[in-house]
């Protein structure tokens, strides 16, 4: 076959679908996590830097696919009790979804020098989330480029969601993974879903038991 088309002067014309690359931005907040041991190798302690509610929250976002298209969820994290304070799902990747789970969480909450931990994706970097924080005296912690393993803590939990309501079966509209994923986090991760590291309690729980009520009152 190579030799008739070279004969015949006919070439092989590949076409590459070409794509935009999305680079990570600078970031807009130091990484205020992060510790450096002697060989220069750099760690997270999410759980230990809180030691009570709303010292530490972790945000990011995770996606999934329906036969309407991909559902995006953007959920807040308390490192304290692991327990999920805010979530925002829509079925674009925007900025305006994770402002939306930061005001949620912010409403639940009422937090007063929060740091927040997240990554450098550009609904991060926005100038409405960077507004929300200056509004409410949040404070930004940004991750490193290429590290997903700094973010492991908020990454367990989409782990958990993936593996409880995600890959269950194949989701048809957008209405009804909305609702699986809502009913998951509300009755079954928050107040029925007892963690090791809490001492078999659930976040909930785990709250009601180590904190003042007043402090986790919603």
């Amino acid at each position: 076959m190579w030799r008739l088309c070279s004969t015949a002067g006919v070439v092989a014309s590949h076409h590459r679908r070409r794509g935009k690359s999305a680079k990570p931005g600078p970031a807009v907040h130091d990484d205020l996590l992060a510790t450096v041991d002697e060989k220069g190798r750099v760690t997270h302690d999410f759980v230990g830097a809180a030691t009570a509610p709303n010292q530490v929250w972790l945000t990011d976002i995770t996606e999934h696919p329906t036969s309407e298209g991909k559902l995006y969820l953007c959920a807040v994290k308390d490192c304290y009790s692991n327990k999920i304070v805010g979530y925002s799902i829509d079925s674009r990747m925007k900025s305006s979804l994770a402002v939306a789970a930061l005001r949620n969480a912010i409403a639940l909450r009422d937090p007063i020098g929060t740091v927040v931990r997240y990554d450098r994706g550009s609904q991060f970097r926005s100038k409405a989330l960077v507004s929300k924080f200056k509004s409410n005296q949040l404070t930004g912690s940004m991750g490193r480029v290429a590290a997903a393993g700094d973010n492991a803590a908020m990454e367990s939990f989409f782990s958990l969601l993936q593996k409880n309501v995600l890959d269950q079966h194949r989701w048809a509209t957008h209405s009804e993974l909305r609702y699986a994923i809502v009913t998951w986090i509300e009755h079954t991760y928050n107040h029925r879903r007892r963690q090791r590291a809490l001492g078999r309690l659930t976040p909930v729980e785990f709250e009601l038991a180590f904190t003042n009520p007043a402090v986790h009152a919603a």
